[in-house]
């Protein structure tokens, strides 16, 4: 700190200019009092880590060794208070998951402060995963806004809300690296690139967290799946997962080191196995890594019963082996299975654990209530208003609803719809159904407080425009062909068709995988009897993943994503339509033309006969004179049906004229780069600029591309902005043989553009 201070004044007292005597006077004045307010900033915030560290320490010397393993302890609520006032007293817990009212956890905390020996107050948890009432889209669908600043204000409404009824710790963010689309939690993730996850996760943590802890708004946030749980095998939940450690550390890891690099509180345990270890006994992830490496003192939990599991994966005899394994490998605290308040006890006894072990893990589960302030304020006021899905939430969830919805298809430009559709046809099993379009982890935000599509275009188009509904299908899953004639005659009647498809909520979440990833039902039968009318159709998927569509996708004339979209997903979908906003979301996983592709992403190795452009109707040779053998596929295209990062508006942006500012760049410098960037459209528009990089040869295979930047640019009709990025030579770091982090000296290529397969190209160099 105070060598940067320090190298602000030179840097002022540079220019010549400015060297007059009263100015010295006043500019060291000025930092002065910038190194006086920042040194109280950090003695201040040394002495409450110092002061909350001396209570933590005074608390535990008064506990008993059953007091200790109670607070390890996490329960679900699905009872009544009565029923767990004893457990409670007899300090058996120290947390509860799912206690979801304000009066329930008041009731329970009250016996917990006044009616135990030391009256440590208990933490609530519950999985706040995209909102508490106001329920935002899917995470994977606010990851394709791209746009950390407005998810950190969605998570901050998530806080406010789910606070409000004594819920002070969230099970979110989701941030392990999902590259399958048929694992049903890839709609809790934000995709396949560790950079975006790491910024996006990031804002999430700082949104639930605020400023902070002790603010009565603020929750703790954890971190999870800790780690590489979205690799499972096959996309099945709960599987295995195969990583070597540089993929572990270069990609799956990331996330969770930003995570801790912001202060997350709390981290999850994964329920898979990492090369044969289960991640909630894996002492190389939970303890080399996330503690002796990282330095991370906050609290780490297990995930629903994940240690006890470890029976079941073959790694423990029991529980009391369970019990062992997780302390050795320092998980704090078990959630609802009971092997740690069974046995460590017994362990502590045969001497078979250290008591220190538990100490540390209780040091962390009452850090955390402290930073928390629960000690101070238990308690969670009944609120005497309403505080959730005020008008000012709506707004943020509206926002994030419109700027994740992505633009995939707008033949002849019929977006936004033209004035001269007079009569409106909207057909289809999500057109009107609010609790569906919520999609998965949704537990308060209940179906009759959301805005379906159907509602918003109604009240948008009033008197103006005659909109006719059909339902078609009675479910996304219904295969029952009755509903078809009337949304036939809708079609027939109207001069456009929006067809709102997709998945039901159901078909995506945890232990919802699919082994197809087609529209279900008889959806695509009712889009080509649609299509069979001649009349244009305009197609809104929602869904919670990727899905396989191209079949339909020649019969339709526009496409946009929504996901599942929220609360507000009919207003934004709506204006959208209608082009009050332009779209300007972007995908933030690619999205296969079949399953037999998966797993597809863009930072993949090259291999050493990469496919081009291949003609599959050309006879290829043989194995003896090997012309045309590439790594591809004979019955379908290489490429994706849409790549990392696509995503089209309603305008169109031009990219020109990269520079990258020097040839060369020692080790420690600052590479910089720019680009013009021009709205040729007819519509003021947002565009995402990324930024991606190539180490070209380096100790280990490196990807072909890595997103390394992106901006948020708004651009009206005919404007011009250069977009300018800047990137440290550390940024570009690989793991070398030892598992170092290091840069290594070499050359670079540069790309700067709309998505993962269109960009402008430059290179340059890294020298020592």
């Amino acid at each position: 700190m105070f060598v940067f201070i320090r190298r602000m004044i030179k840097q002022e007292l540079k220019d010549d200019y400015y060297r007059g005597s009263m100015y010295n006077i006043l500019l060291r004045l000025k930092f002065f009092i910038i190194f006086i307010l920042i040194a109280n900033i950090v003695f201040a915030d040394t002495l409450g880590k110092e002061e909350i560290e001396n209570k933590v320490d005074t608390l535990l010397s008064k506990m008993t060794l059953q007091e200790k393993i109670g607070q390890m302890q996490q329960i679900s609520f699905w009872g009544s208070v009565e029923d767990l006032r004893e457990t409670i007293k007899n300090g058996k817990v120290g947390s509860f998951l799912n206690a979801s009212d304000a009066k329930s956890t008041y009731e329970l905390q009250k016996i917990a402060v006044e009616e135990t020996r030391l009256g440590i107050p208990l933490i609530f948890a519950r999985d706040v995963i995209h909102g508490q009432e106001t329920i935002f889209p899917i995470p994977l669908g606010q990851a394709a806004s791209w746009n950390a600043e407005l998810i950190e204000k969605a998570a901050r409404v998530a806080a406010v809300e789910a606070t409000a009824t004594g819920i002070k710790w969230t099970f979110a963010p989701m941030i392990d690296i999902s590259r399958d689309p048929r694992w049903g939690r890839v709609a809790e993730s934000c995709g396949e690139d560790p950079y975006l996850t790491s910024k996006l996760g990031a804002a999430m943590i700082k949104g639930f967290q605020g400023k902070d802890l002790t603010d009565p708004t603020s929750m703790a946030a954890c971190a999870k799946h800790f780690v590489g749980y979205g690799a499972s095998e096959a996309g099945k939940d709960y599987n295995t997962t195969f990583i070597p450690e540089r993929q572990l550390r270069e990609i799956h890891l990331k996330p969770f080191k930003e995570a801790v690099d912001v202060d997350v509180a709390s981290m999850m345990s994964a329920f898979n196995d990492i090369n044969g270890i289960p991640a909630s006994g894996n002492k190389f992830t939970l303890k080399t890594i996330l503690r002796d490496e990282w330095g991370f003192n906050g609290l780490v939990v297990s995930d629903w019963a994940s240690m006890t599991q470890m029976i079941m994966h073959g790694f423990c005899e029991d529980e009391k082996e369970v019990a062992f394994k997780s302390i050795e490998a320092n998980i704090d605290m078990e959630m609802a299975s009971t092997s740690y308040i069974d046995h460590l006890e017994t362990l502590i006894n045969e001497k078979k654990i250290d008591a220190a072990l538990i100490d540390n893990a209780v040091k962390n589960i009452l850090r955390l209530k402290y930073k928390l302030g629960l000690f101070e304020n238990p308690y969670t006021a009944i609120p005497d208003s309403k505080v959730a899905r005020q008008e000012e939430h709506l707004k943020v969830a509206e926002k994030l609803a419109g700027q994740s919805i992505v633009l995939l298809k707008n033949k002849n430009e019929i977006l936004p719809l033209s004035d001269d559709f007079k009569k409106i046809a909207v057909i289809g099993p999500l057109a009107d159904n609010a609790l569906e379009q919520n999609g998965c982890w949704v537990f308060e935000g209940f179906g009759k407080d959301g805005i379906t599509p159907l509602t918003a275009l109604k009240e948008k188009f009033g008197n103006d425009k005659e909109v006719i509904f059909a339902k078609g299908l009675k479910s996304t899953v219904d295969s029952d062909e009755d509903g078809f004639a009337d949304a036939i005659s809708a079609a027939n009647k109207s001069d456009v068709v929006l067809l709102f498809i997709g998945e039901d909520a159901f078909l995506s979440g945890e232990s919802h995988c699919r082994a197809f990833l087609n529209l279900p039902g008889a959806q695509e039968e009712l889009v080509s009897k649609l299509a069979a009318t001649g009349k244009p159709i305009i197609t809104i998927i929602m869904a919670g993943r990727p899905l396989t569509f191209e079949k339909i996708e020649s019969e339709v004339d526009a496409i946009l994503y929504a996901w599942h979209p929220g609360t507000m997903g009919g207003p934004a979908i709506a204006d959208i339509l209608t082009g009050v906003e332009t779209p300007s979301g972007k995908l933030p996983i690619t999205f296969p033309r079949s399953v037999g592709q998966i797993p597809i992403y863009y930072a993949h190795h090259n291999t050493g006969r990469p496919a081009e452009s291949v003609d599959r109707s050309v006879p290829l040779g043989t194995p003896l004179n090997p012309k045309g053998f590439a790594s591809f596929y004979l019955d379908v295209d290489i490429s994706p049906a849409y790549p990392f990062g696509y995503g089209l508006s309603y305008t169109k942006f031009d990219y020109s004229a990269i520079k990258i500012f020097k040839e060369k760049y020692k080790l420690g410098e600052i590479i910089e780069v720019e680009c013009l960037l021009k709205n040729l459209g007819n519509y003021n528009a947002d565009e995402i600029v990324q930024l991606y990089i190539r180490d070209l040869s380096a100790s280990a295979v490196q990807p072909v591309k890595l997103l390394k930047g992106f901006q948020r640019i708004h651009l009206k009709t005919d404007e011009t902005k250069t977009v300018k990025f800047s990137i440290h030579t550390d940024e570009l770091s690989i793991h070398d043989a030892e598992m170092e982090s290091v840069t290594e000296p070499g050359k670079f290529k540069i790309w700067i553009g709309s998505n993962s397969a269109d960009l402008l190209e430059s290179e340059f160099e890294i020298i020592k």
